[in-house]
Formats: structure tokens, sequence, C-alpha cells
């Protein structure tokens, strides 16, 4: 295990060098050029700024430039809000904010979305397990934004109970977090509902159930352990999506985590601010997908990595 746990941190490397190269290349590649909208700048003032971006260099130097600045973590100024720093100014306090919310939706989708999922499978074709799968479908094909909507409309205006936005409080936190864990939760629902649906007949199943262990007993440490395999693969994509803040989510909450940054980089055309929330974000959806393949040695002893 220490042994594939080494490689594949050592393939972290080549793979966020192919992450970075595809996504500088797009940005060189896209229609138009960063500050060509700034109608007020002096031609020596602008070039002063394609210096400092390394618009002015070579295509291979800017690209070794800039990975420099990823790497060491020294980051560049932002482009659009040129007294900020990316990696200290923006991301730094933006990611601990996308890290609580995405906390404590991941928190809400593994403990909804198992518990359904299990009393759907035991109790299978009743009337909550049919309001239950429906539910679920509902709650897979809404997009985030029409649940983000409809949480407003009713606890925001209809209720008035919960603030619409901002953050700093716990109360402005609960409605963004529903909003973000209403996917995850509907699919975790599924996968588990269907995979203890297959581990309920097996014969170690019912040989627990033979010893006189309780029900609960039996359906959470010998069945759950198995059925839980198939919430794990999805878990590494979700958690680092969910980490990194989804980006209608913050948006619409006027939450200041990354996914509002990043969309904000967009739309001005932030070299500097993209790469660097790229980078951020294909980190942690590789660390995720590690941590799944440990996961999953650790609740299966029959996966060996060699």
């Amino acid at each position: 295990m220490i042994g594939f746990v080494v490689r594949r941190l050592l393939w972290f490397i080549p793979t966020l060098l192919a992450i970075y190269t595809l996504s500088f290349v797009l940005l060189r590649a896209a229609p138009g050029k960063p500050f060509e909208q700034e109608k007020s700048l002096t031609p020596e003032v602008k070039r002063q700024l394609e210096h400092r971006y390394y618009l002015d260099r070579g295509p291979v130097e800017a690209w070794a430039l800039t990975l420099g600045d990823l790497v060491t973590l020294r980051g560049q100024q932002s482009m659009a809000y040129r007294d900020l720093n990316v990696v200290y100014d923006i991301l730094g306090p933006a990611f601990p904010v996308s890290l609580g919310l995405g906390l404590a939706a991941l928190t809400i989708s593994v403990v909804a979305g198992l518990l359904v999922g299990i009393y759907s499978a035991v109790r299978r074709y009743t009337v909550l397990d049919h309001v239950f799968t429906g539910a679920a479908l509902l709650g897979v094909s809404l997009p985030s934004f029409v649940i983000a909507s409809l949480l407003m409309i009713v606890f925001c205006f209809w209720l008035a109970v919960l603030p619409a936005g901002g953050w700093g409080q716990w109360q402005q936190l609960v409605l963004p977090a529903l909003a973000l864990a209403a996917f995850p939760t509907a699919y975790i629902a599924r996968l588990t509902r269907n995979s203890m649906l297959d581990v309920l007949p097996m014969d170690y199943m019912r040989t627990a159930q033979s010893k006189g262990l309780a029900g609960g007993e039996v359906i959470f440490v010998h069945g759950l352990k198995n059925g839980f395999l198939p919430v794990l693969s999805y878990l590494g994509p979700a958690a680092a999506a969910v980490f990194t803040g989804s980006f209608v989510i913050e948006r619409i909450f006027g939450i200041p985590g990354v996914g509002y940054h990043f969309v904000q980089s967009a739309l001005n055309r932030d070299y500097p601010l993209i790469l660097a929330a790229v980078m951020l974000y294909s980190s942690l959806l590789i660390l995720m997908n590690l941590l799944v393949d440990i996961g999953y040695a650790w609740l299966d002893p029959r996966i060996r990595y060699e």
C-alpha cells in the first residue's frame, strides 16, 4: 500500500503539469486579450502591464515563468484587482469559506443519502420507498440554481426565518449547504439503494441474521461495509467539487468562495486567477481520488494495490 501511495503521489506531478499546460494553451488561444477593453490605459502603462503578466514574452518563456509563480506559491497580481495577489489575497481567504460550505454540504449528503438509500432498500416497494425514489430523481434532475431559488422563496420570503445571502453567521450557511447538498444527496441515495439491494440477499447477510444479530447491526455493520463501495467511488470527485464550492450556489447567495472568484476571473479574463483556481481544483480532485482508492482497500480486504 505504501508503494502504491508513493507512486500515485509521484504521478501527481505529470498529471498537474498536463492540466496546467492545457489550461495555459487554451487561455492564450482564446480570442481577445486582457486590457483590450480598458481604453483609458496609455500605451506605456499597457506595456508595463503586459510585461508584469508575461504577455510580451514567448509562449514557452511565459509558460515557465507562470508555472514558477504557481509552484512556489508566490502567485501573481490579479489582472482585475491589481493590488491583490491571486494566492494570498484572493484564493487564500476564499478557500476556507468554500471548504466550510463544502464540509457542511458533504456531511448532509452522506448522512441523508445513506439513511434514505438504506431505508428504501430494506423497505423496498413501499409507499415511502416510492416517495424517496421520486425525490431522489427530482434532486438529480433539478439544476442547483432552481433548488436554491426555491429554498430562498420558502425560507427567506414566505417564512422569513433565514437570510437570503451573505457569510459569517451560521444562519447564512443553512440554505447554501442544503442547495449544494441536494444533488449529491439524491445521487448517494440512489447508489446506496441499488447497492444494498444487491447486498441484502447475500449468504453472509443471512448467516449474520441466523446468528441472532440485531437487524441494525446486520445492515449497518455487515451490509453497509460492502454496499458503501459504489458511494465511495462517487465521493472522490463529489468532495473535490463541493470543497471548491459550487460556482452557481456561491454566486446566488453572495458567498466569497473559490467558485465566486472563478466565475469572476472568467468574466474578467483574469489569467493568473483562472490558472490558480484550475490548479487548486485539479489538485483537490486528484487527492480525493487517491483517498478513495485507499478507502477501497480499507473497506474491502480483498483489494490489494501492488
